[in-house]
């Protein structure tokens, strides 16, 4: 028998998301806030970052992992000379060095080499799994593990500004892809390390921020504006 409340609530939210939310927040937040039997997310945002991040509410949590899987796009800014145990800003400094020499085309060069299909070492400080432990339980013990490169594409890296120490830039890529970890290894290439200082998610798959919610927003919101201001599931089915 079909569950006529749960079909009603079901589709897609998108949400801008703040920076210091987690995802799971920002899931939490929603589920309560309108008695959801079901929501979940699709790719997670590390707490420093902002952006779009799509919430799949009812039935259409089932094709969370479809969604999760299409490229993303983002901005960001890398911060180069510095160095960090979690290889953003909210890590602890471990190197530091003299970025002033760098210069745009040596920089653009650098960029170039990143794009295309390569693999990448996921971050300590990740949810990727060690004999059953995320890795970050891990790093907080101070406990560093051998980790699989996974391979990844980048679609387009493309320098934006570059305004020493920092550059802004426009990265597009395929699911799993860890920003702060491409920073990482663009500033160990350039030889003065880099850790990324800025991010934010503009496009998921066919999803646009552009047409996404901010909390305080949905938060103000009583369950006929939720269900005016969500993709119902036969439109999301369009976008697989």
């Amino acid at each position: 028998m079909v569950d006529q409340d749960l079909l009603a609530e079901s589709g897609v939210l998108l949400v801008d998301k703040p920076a210091d939310w987690t995802s799971h927040d920002v899931v939490n937040c929603v589920r309560r806030r309108f008695r959801l039997k079901k929501a979940g997310h699709c790719g997670t945002l590390d707490p420093m970052a902002t952006g779009l991040l799509v919430l799949v509410l009812g039935k259409a949590t089932k094709l969370a992992s479809r969604l999760s899987g299409q490229d993303k796009t983002y901005s960001g800014t890398m911060r180069f000379g510095v160095c960090t145990s979690t290889q953003d800003r909210e890590g602890e400094v471990t190197a530091a060095a003299d970025p002033g020499d760098l210069n745009e085309t040596r920089v653009r060069e650098v960029f170039a080499a990143f794009e295309g299909e390569q693999l990448q070492i996921p971050p300590m400080v990740s949810a990727v799994k060690h004999n059953g432990k995320p890795l970050y339980k891990l790093a907080r013990k101070g406990i560093e593990v051998e980790r699989e490169p996974r391979p990844v594409t980048v679609h387009k890296l493309e320098l934006l500004e570059l305004r020493p120490p920092d550059a802004d830039f426009l990265l597009e890529c395929s699911k799993g892809t860890y920003v702060r970890t491409l920073c990482a290894d663009i500033g160990d290439r350039l030889g003065c390390g880099a850790h990324l200082y800025n991010l934010r998610r503009i496009r998921s798959g066919r999803f646009d921020v552009d047409r996404s919610h901010g909390m305080d927003e949905i938060k103000a919101w009583e369950r006929p504006e939720l269900l005016a201001n969500m993709m119902p599931l036969h439109d999301v089915l369009t976008f697989l």
